[in-house]
């Protein structure tokens, strides 16, 4: 993405809502996301006018960025509009490389006391809205933002704790592949990721993917055998097959994103 764009939120609205106009109307109920993920949410993907948060446990190294990055990337290559708020160290090249078009990802990384305002404008004419939750948020402003979303036809993705999402994704446990002994290189990461919500995703679920840094979320196969490997620790069977580490695995480390402002305050 060349260039830099910065405005004022008094210029967020009208920005927005023409980036957006024949999306909003027009596009499909429910937002597409990747296939290994479809089994966590009651429509199999991103519903119009609902509100999907993503809880972050210990803030920003529970695996929820990529979650986030996963979440967005085929609404994306879809042709959607997305946002993020709040998260200055939400990295472009990270989101480039999970697939995400960058031409269509506004971010305003530090929103100030205006967050309010900031997420309702977006929610106006955005098709995905991700914003990071601030601790002083009242129950009423988080209610007329899920309730504009629903209006709007946006889909509101609050990253941190939010009481009375539709669904609730989070990471809850993680480990990385890739290092040997004393060196090597984070290649691969698999996580388990559960949710949990109300109506139709009132039964909790949970499932085991691979969240690697090249793009693609997989499903990490079920079989209890280990598929054969080549001698240079690959594995021989084809992508969608687990490959063995080669020593004890690194707990969850954060990305190291790197940031970019589209959006932001004047």
């Amino acid at each position: 993405m060349a260039g830099r764009m910065v405005v004022g939120t008094a210029a967020l609205a009208g920005l927005v809502r023409p980036a957006s106009a024949p999306e909003a109307t027009g596009g499909h109920r429910t937002l597409p996301v990747a296939p290994e993920l479809t089994g966590l949410l009651p429509h199999r993907g991103l519903r119009r006018g609902s509100t999907v948060a993503v809880a972050t446990g210990q803030p920003w190294r529970s695996g929820g960025t990529s979650l986030v990055l996963a979440l967005l990337a085929e609404a994306s290559r879809s042709g959607s509009w997305c946002a993020v708020v709040g998260v200055p160290t939400f990295g472009a090249g990270a989101a480039a490389e999970a697939g995400i078009a960058l031409d269509r990802l506004a971010l305003v990384p530090q929103p100030g006391p205006e967050w309010p305002t900031v997420v309702a404008a977006l929610i106006d004419g955005v098709d995905v809205v991700v914003a990071a939750v601030p601790a002083t948020v009242s129950a009423s402003v988080a209610s007329r933002l899920a309730a504009r979303a629903r209006q709007r036809g946006s889909v509101l993705v609050p990253y941190g704790r939010w009481d009375g999402a539709d669904v609730t994704l989070q990471v809850v446990r993680g480990v990385w592949e890739g290092l040997g002994q004393g060196r090597g290189r984070l290649r691969r990461r698999e996580v388990t990721v559960s949710a949990r919500g109300r109506g139709a995703a009132a039964r909790p679920k949970e499932i085991k993917v691979w969240l690697p840094g090249d793009g693609r979320t997989r499903v990490i196969p079920r079989s209890p055998a280990a598929p054969a490997a080549s001698a240079t620790g690959r594995s021989t069977a084809g992508r969608l097959r687990a490959v063995p580490p080669a020593a004890p695995p690194v707990r969850d480390a954060p990305a190291a994103p790197g940031p970019l402002a589209l959006v932001g305050r004047a």
